[in-house]
């Protein structure tokens, strides 16, 4: 016997791992390297496409707790990132292109993993099957799992672009982590006085913006975690300074103040040759990034590697179509996995990969599946994606907010995210033998 995945992206090689470890065969379905998306570059699996950032590490904050819990459960791509790194502060980022290479290596020297490179058009009606097709399936596939659902919703979402870093005016920029910490050479910070960055924000708001072609719509909706910077930039002339430009926690060493408003560039790989601009998803036209980019002091003279792009994402309406094992209410042998979930965020799609997998081979083994407990991050996400009440359900990535609070209540922020950890933590350990 053996379970499809349909889908190499993070979900997808999290779940074929997890089915391969627990020793069942695993038929992998990706239609890379014949076919890529719009925003798809490379032939290698579990393709970082907006950053190159897994987000915090430290255990008292949402995303390290999340990853913490993946690491309980053997997680594959945290194994690969670990090999992969590159400074990030408290952040763990890595080189996109040889952490995709070592993902692929893995995947496909494993003995139980069999790699089939073709285009999926329908959903399997035979045997067991996990989507694990993200945030970017295809036209075909989509169009089926919307029959199958009738529930599948659509939005865009946008990635940064990327420079090198020898075009950085370093006459202009400074390196430092904010509240110093990390290294100071993990970010190269980008400062703007008053003048400058009001100049840079009227630019902004009247540049023109690129045609998306990747299917019909009107009014596109936006996730608010990819949202493009000239679209937040819209909300007000201080958004930006209270989101992607805020100069909290730094000073520049050239004035001894903190700048008026600061872009952060995080490097891409392990040379430090190329940087992203942080928080700065766009669908600015080429040319337009170019000159209004270069409005920033330090990068007046920026050579871009990658331009921001935006792209179709599609997601279901989970509460209404999936159990809170991942599979779907009129079809148990029918599994999902990743941002098409709702999940919102790489590792939050490679932890439901992970569950999705384990949840495949129990139904294949008739046996009951692993629900984790909401008091656990990964828990308490899918639960969310899978019984929300909101009438206009979107993406959650992970929050302290959807954990069920600890009585008597921690006032303290710092000590009560560490009372998290150590619940989640604990439920995880105790529970070791389901997985």
């Amino acid at each position: 016997m053996s379970i499809n995945i349909i889908g190499a992206g993070l979900s997808g090689c999290e779940a074929a791992w997890k089915v391969a470890s627990m020793g069942i065969n695993a038929r992998l379905f990706e239609m890379k390297p014949k076919k890529k998306s719009a925003a798809h570059k490379c032939n290698n699996f579990a393709e970082l496409v907006c950053s190159n950032s897994l987000k915090a590490e430290r255990l008292e904050s949402a995303a390290g707790l999340l990853k913490e819990e993946m690491r309980h459960l053997d997680s594959l791509l945290l194994f690969c990132a670990d090999k992969c790194r590159v400074p990030a502060g408290g952040a763990i980022a890595v080189d996109r292109d040889k952490f995709s290479e070592l993902v692929t290596e893995k995947i496909k020297s494993n003995p139980l993993i069999e790699v089939i490179e073709t285009e999926k058009l329908e959903v399997p009606e035979d045997g067991i099957t996990i989507v694990a097709t993200g945030p970017l399936t295809s036209k075909s596939l989509a169009q089926d799992i919307e029959k199958i659902c009738n529930g599948l919703l659509s939005f865009y979402d946008a990635a940064a672009p990327i420079i090198t870093s020898e075009s950085i005016d370093m006459d202009t920029a400074f390196t430092a982590s904010r509240y110093n910490r990390g290294e100071d050479s993990d970010y190269i910070n980008c400062p703007l006085n008053k003048e400058e960055y009001e100049k840079f924000y009227e630019a902004l708001v009247l540049a023109q913006r690129a045609p998306m072609h990747d299917f019909d719509v009107r009014d596109p909706k936006v996730y608010e975690g990819c949202m493009p910077v000239e679209i937040m930039a819209q909300r007000g002339k201080d958004t930006l300074r209270f989101g992607p430009m805020k100069p909290v926690g730094l000073i520049d060493p050239k004035t001894g103040h903190r700048p008026w408003a600061n872009l952060q560039l995080r490097c891409e790989n392990v040379e430090k040759t190329l940087y992203n601009m942080v928080g700065f998803q766009t669908n600015l036209k080429f040319s337009e990034q170019k000159r209004v980019f270069g409005l920033i002091p330090a990068l007046k003279n920026a050579e871009f590697v990658r331009f921001g792009v935006m792209h179709r994402n599609t997601f279901l309406n989970s509460p209404t179509v999936l159990n809170s094992d991942l599979s779907l209410k009129t079809n148990e042998k029918l599994f999902f996995a990743g941002q098409i979930t709702g999940v919102e965020g790489y590792m939050e799609s490679a932890a439901s990969g992970i569950i999705a997998g384990i949840n495949a081979v129990k139904k294949l083994a008739n046996q009951k599946p692993l629900i984790l407990p909401n008091e656990t991050m990964i828990g308490a996400l899918i639960n969310y994606v899978t019984t929300s009440i909101s009438k206009n359900f979107q993406p959650m990535g992970a929050n302290f907010g959807i954990l069920p609070q600890i009585e008597p209540h921690i006032r303290d922020k710092k000590l009560r995210y560490e009372a998290f950890a150590k619940r989640s933590i604990k439920i995880l350990d105790e529970r070791s033998g389901q997985v």
